[in-house]
């Protein structure tokens, strides 16, 4: 499966290369086979292709692919006197090939390479227009870090930005069962045999394999959506493309609408990848008279089923739902039957449903029955005057006045006049009733002259021979205009006062957008798109774009309005110009993005305060542990001291040695517990000076042993002659260990051992202090790596509670972890990872 892009070149400047990435799941699913099976094909059609360097991990098969391919030697790098091979990037420049292999693209080089990341080395070879082939798995993602991380429990501290994934010119998943990898694995066919159990019971888990196959299906399944609108707008297609099955709802804003989320959910499930929509229509027409608490609960309900709730404003409910329809390419769309009787109908014509479907195209429209279908009820009241009502009044006028003026003439009598002014003054006050003021007055200014003409004397002349009768003409049009007012004015304020409930409507739906955790930018971009009808909007903010919501149409036919924000931002909505009514909402629009703006400044600057708490609270501790753990110590060594000292007691040789050994004890402890305090303190000044190297377990281990003199039997220590050295400061981890290991033997029963186990996982070594004695309480596990932390601990020997506070430290300066487990059957288990330094493979002859 794969997601193409097309070819990047500028008009003027040098081609820019293609990029290939094959994306895994997990390692071992076969991305590097498959970037060297696809080297291999292109060297066959012709192509130069060179490897500028690729990981084989030990792997036979992996390894043989590369054989007949040009390999280009690695560049030595020396780091605190360790040799690293990293991609040599010059030579690959100068070599300047055609297609060049790269393998895993989030690695973070050596210092003293040209750029911190391999990624960046790549953007400079596609910009030197060579084209590469490389490889990522799905946990190195930056956006899905954290979502690996809880699936897995693994922390991946190399990533690469989404965004340059997603301007790889093809993205090809390669896929594998989570069965047939785990077979792979037990085989012997992705790690070496000391490492297998232990990889298939954590990463290699049945479940977290599934769920990693499952988010790299999704990720590309989404890039291509992308790509497809993005196609889609830069060519202007509107049309329908049946890519993924996308059924839309449409919500009334009652309680039916669960009838039709639950029928849309069914129709969205019968194709696999089926996308479910809800959108609610908030409009001028009555349809912002919804009901609040039945929306709350149904946005709820389409998002417990997967799918999204959208909310637009439009004054033509089937224009907005077909026009929200085909701006998410939906190839359904789930309306209910309409509510209205047959009497509403034939008195105010054809419903929004049969409305939608004329206009619906190649979307498929479905008519859901519902409880509430078909109740009685009179017309609704339509107080805004439409384009509609408005010619609906022109044309009363046109063919109404000739009717009345008709049959008023075939019973006109001396005695009739007045009667016939009622008639035309109840029939103007009719038109201004439909049509509003200018339908009225011009039904006005002609019923006047009718009048005239066929009922006043001298008749068929535009002529008045009573005064009295030029009088009641004029009463009759400033009648007539102050009807129409009226009712133009009350048309507008109802027009107002329904726009101003839609608006508050989605204001409101907005604060609860965020309030319920989402992202206040992202969240209100998105309703900004969906709300005005733009093909997407843009949140910039001290010359950075914070996030843009929909595909940008390029083009400079493209209306836009920019909108200042307060400090150094903009919004830019691109799709349409905004009309004067839009401004208010617009208006609260910015003035909500301005105080997500500037609440995300606040925190900022928060997590900035974080390091001076903790540093206070850490100083804090020191004095209390000054105050009291140091005095111990102290006494001891100053009371024995006095007592050699003094002239009134003569000491005994025993007894002078007893004094002395007291002293050099308490004066040890009292150094051991200053270093501890002196060392919290660098570690959070981050001054603690480290020199790393390689070295191998098995060189600390027995020097930790020794350091503690723990008799011989009381511990087993299990570390293969094989394992690769650790990437580390050995000071540092003899400390660690000696830590644990000390604290291993306090707990554990005297005919219990303890088990040092080392073992490699990956680019990882892992140190395992293994005992059976009462463990940590789960829920206090995270407790114990804070300082001054004995969890209940109350021996006055135990010192400040410091140890593994500075082991957790020690080890995340060397760039290792530290965690605790359970042993099964009971007991801890304290976990030391480090990176595992890999020797370079023997040069190959020729090169």
């Amino acid at each position: 499966m794969s997601q193409p892009s097309s070819s990047r070149t500028t008009a003027g400047a040098r081609p820019k290369g293609f990029l290939h990435v094959y994306l895994g799941a997990a390692p071992g699913v076969g991305k590097t086979f498959s970037m060297l099976e696809e080297g291999r094909r292109l060297r066959e059609q012709g192509h130069d292709v060179v490897v500028g360097l690729v990981e084989t991990h030990g792997r036979v098969e992996t390894a043989r692919m590369a054989d007949d391919l040009e390999i280009l030697p690695r560049r030595t790098l020396t780091h605190r006197s360790v040799e690293l091979d990293e991609l040599d990037l010059d030579r690959l420049l100068a070599r300047h090939p055609e297609w060049a292999l790269i393998d895993e693209l989030a690695h973070t080089n050596a210092p003293g390479s040209a750029h911190p990341k391999r990624w960046e080395d790549v953007q400079q070879i596609l910009d030197a227009g060579i084209n590469v082939i490389s490889t990522v798995n799905i946990q190195h993602i930056e956006s899905l870090n954290d979502v690996v991380q809880s699936i897995t429990g693994v922390v991946q501290r190399e990533t690469i930005p989404d965004s340059v994934l997603r301007a790889a010119d093809q993205i090809e998943v390669v896929d594998l069962a989570p069965e047939a990898l785990r077979t792979r694995l037990s085989s012997g066919k992705i790690y070496p045999a000391g490492t297998i159990d232990a990889a298939l019971s954590n990463y290699f888990r049945l479940g977290n394999l599934t769920a990693l196959r499952e988010l790299a299906l999704l990720w590309l399944a989404d890039e291509v959506d992308v790509a497809l609108q993005v196609y889609r707008n830069e060519h202007g297609i509107t049309g329908r493309w049946e890519a993924r099955e996308r059924v839309v709802v449409a919500l009334p804003g009652d309680t039916e609408g669960e009838t039709l989320i639950r029928r849309g959910a069914r129709i969205a499930a019968r194709s696999s990848g089926g996308q479910l929509l809800a959108v609610h229509v908030a409009s001028s027409d009555g349809l912002a008279e919804a009901n609040p608490a039945a929306l709350v609960a149904q946005r709820a309900l389409v998002e417990s089923l997967g799918g999204s709730y959208h909310q637009v404003i439009g004054d033509n409910t089937p224009t907005s739902l077909v026009e929200f329809a085909r701006g998410v390419n939906a190839t359904q769309l789930v309306i209910g039957v309409s509510r209205r009787s047959r009497l509403t109908t034939f008195l105010t014509g054809q419903g929004i449903g049969q409305t939608v479907i004329r206009a619906s195209g190649d979307i498929d429209v479905h008519i859901v029955s519902h409880a509430a279908a078909g109740t009685l009820q009179l017309p609704r009241s339509r107080g805004a005057l439409t384009l509609r009502r408005r010619l609906s009044g022109f044309a009363l006028t046109v063919f109404g006045l000739p009717l009345l003026t008709l049959a008023l003439s075939s019973i006109e009598n001396q005695e009739s006049l007045v009667s016939d002014v009622l008639a035309f003054q109840l029939f103007v006050v009719i038109v201004a009733l439909v049509g509003g003021i200018w339908p009225a007055v011009v039904s006005a200014i002609i019923a006047g002259l009718a009048l005239d003409f066929f009922f006043v004397n001298p008749l068929y002349q535009i002529t008045i021979d009573n005064p009295l009768h030029i009088v009641a003409l004029v009463i009759f049009l400033i009648v007539a205009v102050l009807v129409s007012l009226v009712v133009d004015q009350a048309a507008s304020r109802s027009r107002a006062a329904t726009r101003s409930a839609a608006e508050a409507e989605t204001l409101a739906t907005v604060a609860g957008s965020i309030i319920r955790g989402e992202n206040a930018v992202e969240a209100l971009a998105n309703r900004m798109r969906e709300v005005f009808g733009m093909s997407s909007v843009s949140v910039n903010y001290k010359g950075e774009r914070l996030y843009e919501a929909g595909a940008a149409t390029s083009g400079e036919d493209v209306p836009r309005t920019v909108v200042e924000l307060s400090d150094s931002g903009s919004i830019v909505l691109r799709g349409r110009d905004l009309q004067a009514s839009d401004r208010r909402i617009l208006d609260a629009f910015v003035s909500q993005i301005e105080a997500a703006l500037l609440q995300r400044e606040l925190r900022t600057a928060a997590q900035g305060i974080r390091p001076l708490e903790e540093a206070d609270r850490l100083r804090t501790a020191l004095l209390a542990a000054v105050g009291h753990d140091l005095r111990t110590p102290l006494s001891s060594a100053t009371a024995a001291v006095s007592s050699l000292r003094s002239t009134d007691v003569s000491w005994s040789e025993k007894d002078r040695n007893e004094l002395l050994a007291t002293a050099e004890q308490s004066l040890h402890r009292l150094a051991d517990l200053v270093n501890d305090l002196l060392d919290a303190s660098r570690l959070q000044a981050g001054v603690l000076p480290i020199t790393l190297s390689a070295v191998g377990l098995d060189e600390i281990v027995p020097l930790a042993l020794d350091e503690l003199g723990v008799p011989i039997g009381r511990i087993r220590v299990d570390v293969p002659p094989d394992l690769p050295p650790a990437l580390c400061d050995p000071v540092l981890v003899q400390r660690v260990l000696v830590n644990l290991v000390a604290n291993a033997v306090r707990y554990s029963p005297d005919d219990s051992p303890l088990l040092i186990a080392a073992s490699s996982f990956g680019e990882r070594v892992e140190l395992r202090v293994i005992d059976r004695g009462p463990g940590i309480p789960a829920a206090k596990l995270s407790q114990a790596f804070q300082p001054f932390q004995r969890l209940g601990d109350t021996d006055s020997n135990a010192g400040v509670g410091l140890g593994l506070a500075l082991s957790n430290g020690f080890m995340e300066a060397m760039g290792g972890s530290l965690e605790a487990e359970d042993t099964p059957g009971g007991g801890l288990t304290m976990v030391i990872s480090l990176p595992a330094v890999t020797p370079p493979p023997p040069p190959e002859e020729g090169t």
